[in-house]
């Protein structure tokens, strides 16, 4: 492989992220502009900018090795990334966006009334956004290995700096501008060697696929045959669309996005385009997980499925054609990582600024120059510590990482916002009872599965994909203990659900939260 049109194509995308997130540098001045981008975002450039976001390494990699790797099952991952956003556009949107918070523990306290309820999710969304920050950075190690040779921590060092330059530099105005375009670049980078490869398999002829490394008595193109080795893929496999659908309500970089709206039929605006952008990219990384097979029946030692789509285009076409291919996706690789990671920086800066650097040191709070110094060093410490987590995690696939996030945010933040937003019986003591044990189940089953203790059978199968037990329990729990504590029901109640669900003409004087 011609590494030097891979390294110029992943140079080439750095590039076009500093210089797109300088024009952002002018812009912002507030804390309103480094947070929410001053709510003057439009539906189009914002659906954009979520498409960006939320296409991330598990994505434009991580789908197609798993698809490679276990075959038909994992087609129903980027029906569930997707479905997601139609469960989140149907129950939560408008509401939030009209809560006018900023995080999501600024809805929770605003919600709820409780400064106790506020830590507990900013602790929330403090591990999912980190969990979900870890395979970005490995993902970028990987691609960067892949098409150099370089160790791997050099593209997780690069995305980390990208990120902070333009996190620090201007907040959300900055990152919504780098983010929009990337969505187009990752578009672009994967449909364009999508394409091109179809049309090599056509004209050379049509190889059935290899199932020479499949499990004795699975078949890689037969659905529900194995999951991946688990024993019971019909649980596991609905397990996980669960976690999908639900989870990403409870994306704090997903809901983050929607603040920046200027009203709520904005907000289901943006959400509708959303949609259709994400079912377009969804189209192409199952066909690089199923060319995988016929071309890469067998990957090189020690290397991970995540892999397969950057190595494919030069392993079926020879020459110039598949190295400028391979360059295309790498580059769209590093604009799928960077953008999800500038994303999932910003948020978890605005609660670590917001809830630990003003709330413990007094220089940081006052005017928006103060207040704007403490966001940049928190966003600081919000690349540092996945960063070094990036370097520390065992060999893991990155699509079943982001799928651990999932499961946390689908136990915790999902019943929270469902429960929150159209329920007015939900008291304090039932939210906080609700996100501790959902919180507690579900990290459970991800730390046991990330350090390997996860064993065959039912168990194995119940922590792997935890999401069909955590959510409904969390949902009971909250429900159950909430009628036991009526008392606990916030005064504001009332008010707040006028709030949340009136037209903004009419709610408007309301007043919003202020970061």
């Amino acid at each position: 492989m011609n590494t030097s049109f891979s390294i110029t194509a992943i140079a080439a995308v750095c590039v076009v992220t500093l210089t797109i997130g300088a024009l952002g540098f002018r812009l912002s001045r507030t804390t309103s502009d480094f947070y929410v981008a001053s709510r003057m975002v439009t539906p189009t450039w914002n659906a954009s900018a979520i498409g960006g976001e939320y296409l991330s390494a598990a994505s434009f990699l991580g789908v197609a090795g798993l698809v490679y790797s276990l075959g038909a099952d994992m087609l129903w991952l980027p029906v569930g990334y997707t479905v997601g956003y139609l469960v989140l556009l149907l129950l939560v949107a408008a509401p939030l966006r009209r809560s006018g918070a900023y995080t999501i523990p600024d809805f929770a306290e605003a919600r709820l009334e409780s400064a106790a309820i506020r830590r507990l999710c900013s602790v929330l969304v403090l591990t999912i956004g980190w969990l979900y920050l870890v395979p970005q950075f490995k993902g970028a190690g990987l691609a960067l290995h892949a098409v150099s040779g370089a160790p791997t921590w050099a593209g997780n060092l690069v995305v980390a700096i990208v990120v902070l330059i333009n996190v620090v530099g201007g907040g959300m105005r900055s990152i919504t501008l780098v983010q929009a375009v990337q969505y187009w670049i990752k578009v672009t980078a994967i449909s364009v060697p999508a394409f091109v490869l179809l049309s090599w398999w056509i004209q050379h002829g049509q190889p059935i696929p290899q199932v020479a490394s499949t499990p004795p008595g699975q078949q890689w193109s037969q659905p529900l045959s194995g999951f991946g080795g688990v024993e019971h893929p019909v649980y596991a496999t609905y397990s996980m669309l669960l976690a999908l659908c639900f989870g990403t309500m409870g994306l704090p970089h997903v809901l983050v996005r929607f603040y920046t709206n200027p009203d709520g039929a904005a907000t289901r605006r943006t959400t509708s385009i959303v949609l259709a952008l994400l079912g377009l990219f969804y189209l192409f990384p199952p066909l690089y997980g199923a060319f995988g097979r016929i071309y890469l029946p067998h990957l090189p030692v020690g290397t991970s499925p995540d892999a397969v789509t950057l190595l494919l285009p030069t392993a079926v076409i020879p020459g110039v054609v598949g190295q400028l291919m391979s360059a295309m996706l790498a580059g769209g690789a590093f604009a799928a990582l960077l953008s999800t990671a500038s994303g999932l920086t910003i948020c978890v800066a605005g609660v670590v600024d917001q809830d630990l650097v003003r709330g413990r040191l007094r220089r940081f709070t006052g005017n928006d120059a103060r207040a704007v110094n403490g966001f940049r060093i928190s966003a600081i410490a919000a690349v540092a510590v996945p960063f070094w987590l990036s370097l520390a995690a065992r060999d893991m696939g990155l699509a079943d990482t982001v799928g651990l996030a999932f499961a946390i945010a689908s136990s915790t933040f999902c019943p929270l916002l469902v429960l929150g937003i159209w329920w007015r019986r939900l008291s304090t003591t039932g939210a906080g009872a609700g996100l501790v044990v959902g919180g507690a189940l579900a990290s459970t089953a991800v730390l046991l599965t990330v350090f390997g203790q996860v064993h065959g059978g039912w168990a194995g199968a119940l922590l792997t994909q935890p999401a069909a037990w955590t959510l409904p329990t969390t949902l009971v729990v909250m429900t159950v203990v909430s009628l036991a504590t009526p008392k606990r029901i916030p005064r504001g109640t009332a008010r707040t659900m006028v709030r949340l669900h009136a037209p903004e003409v009419l709610s408007a004087n309301l007043g919003e939260q202020r970061p």
